[in-house]
C-alpha cells in the first residue's frame, strides 16, 4: 500500500511548508501600526505584531527571542520581512532565519530618520518583491512524516472527552506511525490525570519532568491565591456539562493518543528528533498556539465542545467537534463533524480515516474555515515585568 502524501512547499533546511507565507514582524510595540499599514499593503501577507519588546529580562527574554525566531523559522513561512526600532535586535533575528536559507528582509526605524513613512514605503517595496518571489514556488508531493501538528482544546464539554479528543488521539497514532510529530500543551489540563501521562513517558527523567510541570503551575495558582475550581474548568465548560479539573484532564489528554512521550518541551522549543512531545505551557488557546508555531508544528487540531473560534494565523487550524449542536450552527467554523460518533452512527476508526484525509487536503492547500474568515492571531507569553 502506497504510503499517504500531501503537497508542500519544499525548504531549504527542515520540514516542508503546508503554508507559503510572507510574514510581517514588528518585534517592538513602537513599531506595530506602521506593521499593519505595510501588511494591509502586501495582499495575503501574514501580520504578528509584538506589543512589547524592550525592557525583558532573563527567561522573559529568552522566551521572546525563541518565540520570534521560531515564528520566522516556521516551515510555513516562505520569507520574513523584520520591522522594528532596535537594529542589534533585528540583526539577530535577521541571522537567526537566513541561516535556514529562507529570504529575509530588514527595515529599521532607525535607518529611516526616524520618520515612519519612510520606514512604511521601504517595507512595502521590500514585502512586494519578497511575495512575488514568493509566487513562484510550486507544491511537490511530500512524506507524512514531514508533518508537525500542535493539539489543542477549547470550551470543551463531554462531547469532547467522550469523542472529540480520542479521535484526534486515533489520528496522532496514526501520524506518528508514519514518522511525523506532535505535540500538546495546556499544562494544568493534565491536572489529576499526569500520573497516566508519567506512565507512557519514553524514560523515568521524562515522566518526573510531566508531574513536575503539573505540580509547578498548581502551586503557582496556590501561591496567588488562585482557586482552579472555577477557573479550570471554567464558567462555559461547568454550563456545558463538565464538573472538575480531572474530568476535564482525562478528556483534555485523549488527544495525545498513546504513542510513548519524547520529551517534555519548555514554550515555543523545536525537538530535536520525530515522536510525541508534551509543551510546558498556558493553557489558554492564544498562547497555546502561539507556543506550537514557534515549536514548529505546520498544522493544528483543535477540539471544541460548544465553539471556539480563535485559530493560529501562521498555521491551518483544523476545528473539530462531536457535540451535535455545534455541528449544526457552526458551520462555516467547525472543518470536521464527528458528530455521527458522538451519536453511534460511525465508528471512531471510520472517522480517524476521514480526519486524516481532511488533514491531508488542508496541508495540501485547502483553506479551513479560519483561514477564510480571517480569524487567526499569535499571543507570545510573558513570564514577569519588564524594565
Amino acid at each position: 500500500m502506497t504510503a499517504p502524501t500531501f503537497h508542500g512547499f519544499a525548504r531549504a533546511h527542515g520540514a516542508a511548508g503546508v503554508r507559503n507565507h510572507l510574514l510581517v514582524l514588528s518585534i517592538a510595540g513602537l513599531t506595530g501600526p506602521a506593521a499593519r499599514r505595510v501588511a494591509q499593503a502586501l495582499p495575503g501577507a501574514r501580520l504578528v505584531t509584538m506589543p512589547f519588546g524592550g525592557g525583558l529580562m532573563g527567561a522573559d527574554q529568552a522566551l521572546h527571542m525563541r518565540a520570534l525566531a521560531g515564528m520566522g523559522l516556521n516551515a510555513n513561512v516562505g520569507a520574513v520581512l523584520l520591522i522594528g526600532s532596535d537594529l542589534p535586535k533585528i540583526g539577530t533575528l535577521g541571522q537567526t532565519i537566513r541561516a535556514s536559507g529562507k529570504p529575509v528582509e530588514s527595515v529599521c526605524l532607525d535607518d529611516c530618520g526616524h520618520d515612519i513613512l519612510t520606514l512604511s514605503d521601504r517595507a512595502i517595496r521590500a514585502g512586494a518583491r519578497l511575495l512575488r518571489d514568493l509566487s513562484r514556488q510550486r507544491r511537490i508531493a511530500t512524506p507524512l512524516a514531514d508533518l508537525f501538528i500542535g493539539l489543542e482544546c477549547g470550551r470543551s464539554d463531554p462531547s469532547s472527552g467522550m469523542v472529540a479528543n480520542p479521535l484526534i488521539g486515533k489520528l496522532t497514532d496514526m501520524l506518528i506511525a508514519q514518522g511525523g510529530s506532535a505535540v500538546f500543551g495546556e499544562t494544568l489540563e493534565w491536572l489529576g490525570a499526569e500520573h497516566l501521562l508519567a506512565q507512557r513517558a519514553a524514560t523515568p527523567a521524562i515522566g518526573d519532568a510531566l508531574v513536575q510541570a503539573v505540580l509547578r503551575r498548581e502551586q503557582l495558582a496556590a501561591s496567588q491565591g488562585v482557586d482552579l475550581l472555577g477557573n479550570n474548568p471554567g464558567p462555559t465548560n461547568i454550563a456545558a456539562g463538565l464538573s472538575t479539573i480531572e474530568e476535564k484532564s482525562l478528556g483534555a489528554i485523549a488527544k495525545s493518543g498513546s504513542a510513548p512521550i519524547s520529551g517534555v518541551l519548555p514554550y515555543g522549543e523545536r525537538p530535536s528528533v520525530p515522536g510525541l512531545y508534551a509543551m510546558d505551557a498556558p493553557a489558554y488557546s492564544p498562547e497555546s498556539l502561539t507556543g506550537f508555531v514557534a515549536a514548529g508544528t505546520q498544522m493544528l487540531l483543535f477540539s471544541t465542545g460548544v465553539g471556539n473560534s480563535y485559530v493560529s494565523a501562521l498555521a491551518p487550524t483544523v476545528k473539530l467537534s462531536a457535540n451535535p449542536v455545534a455541528t449544526q450552527t457552526l458551520r462555516e467554523q467547525l472543518d470536521f463533524d464527528a458528530s455521527a460518533v458522538f451519536l453511534g452512527t460511525q465508528s471512531i476508526d471510520a472517522a480517524a480515516q476521514e480526519l486524516l484525509a481532511v488533514l491531508i487536503d488542508v496541508a495540501s492547500g485547502t483553506r479551513t474555515w479560519g483561514e477564510v474568515l480571517g480569524e487567526g492571531d499569535e499571543a507570545v507569553s510573558r513570564l514577569g515585568e519588564a524594565l
